[in-house]
């Protein structure tokens, strides 16, 4: 099987023609909550480094992998989703997944109204125990129907949950400008090699000044301020993943932990440590 297919499992017999036709009309249904159900779930085996082609969905869709690590992209944003974190996708929003690695995706589709309280943009948002086991439950069930008590009650208490998740800053935005994009895609390929950013404008053959002017009027922060958020992003990732502090200092290119420790607390509030402490409990 094409390895860019939309889902990798054979037994979901999926082809070309039916991605096609899906791209063509502006959205895919066939996942939708048909009439008489609220939530409609599908289970995913990803082999590392597969790609999901650009495709959107009439319905509202929770992205969560019980293994592996996802990344998505929609427009110019890029979200790293780690275990115990789940992305909420609105309908209609067009995007695109990477498995970096082997990933074990359980994805919830919601009739579109059906939680007005969760935002209206790609969000990642942390995953509980109870919920994780929700989310399981539902995928087990397969649909969740209205008529049905106890599949009220399963989607009553996934709703419940997803809307008072806490929600995690583990995304980018991406610069339209090509010279800046090189900029961008060169530190995303290795934070520890990447080098300065008057190395990264020389190699992407433009000055500083006009870097800096492209991230500031394309993605609304400074070039260092973006720099800081992606390293973010991936310690996020490798924390999750059960990385120690100093060695994500390192990935992630600072040459001092402690530099690395106080852009944390200054962004999310806590230690590395703290934070990776916390989420280990949860799990």
């Amino acid at each position: 099987m094409p390895r860019n297919l939309l889902v990798a499992s054979p037994a979901l017999r999926h082809n070309i023609s039916r991605l096609r036709q899906g791209t063509q009309s502006g959205f895919l249904t066939e996942y939708d909550p048909k009439p008489g159900v609220s939530i409609s779930t599908l289970a995913y085996e990803y082999p590392p480094d597969f790609h999901v082609l650009d495709h959107s969905h009439g319905s509202d869709q929770l992205i969560y992998a019980t293994r592996g690590v996802m990344e998505i992209a929609s427009g110019q944003g890029v979200w790293l989703i780690p275990p115990h974190f789940a992305i909420w996708i609105p309908a209609r929003t067009t995007h695109k997944i990477r498995m970096p690695g082997a990933v074990s995706m359980r994805t919830l589709y919601l009739r579109p109204g059906l939680a007005p309280r969760l935002p209206n943009g790609c969000t990642v948002l942390r995953i509980s125990p109870f919920l994780r086991e929700l989310i399981v439950e539902a995928v087990r069930v397969g649909q969740l129907r209205w008529r049905n008590p106890l599949d009220r009650a399963l989607r009553d208490l996934i709703l419940a949950r997803l809307q008072s998740a806490a929600p995690v800053p583990s995304f980018v935005i991406l610069p339209k400008d090509r010279r800046a994009l090189a900029v961008a895609q060169a530190v995303m390929a290795d934070q520890r090699r990447s080098g300065s950013f008057q190395r990264l404008c020389d190699d992407a053959g433009a000055s500083v000044r006009t870097i800096e002017r492209a991230f500031q009027r394309e993605v609304g922060l400074s070039f260092e301020s973006w720099r800081s958020q992606f390293r973010l992003m991936k310690a996020i990732e490798l924390l999750a993943n059960g990385a120690a502090v100093k060695e994500v200092a390192f990935e992630i290119g600072y040459r001092q932990p402690s530099a690395f420790v106080a852009m944390f607390r200054r962004t999310l509030g806590t230690t590395p440590k703290a934070w990776a402490s916390t989420l280990a409990a949860l799990g």
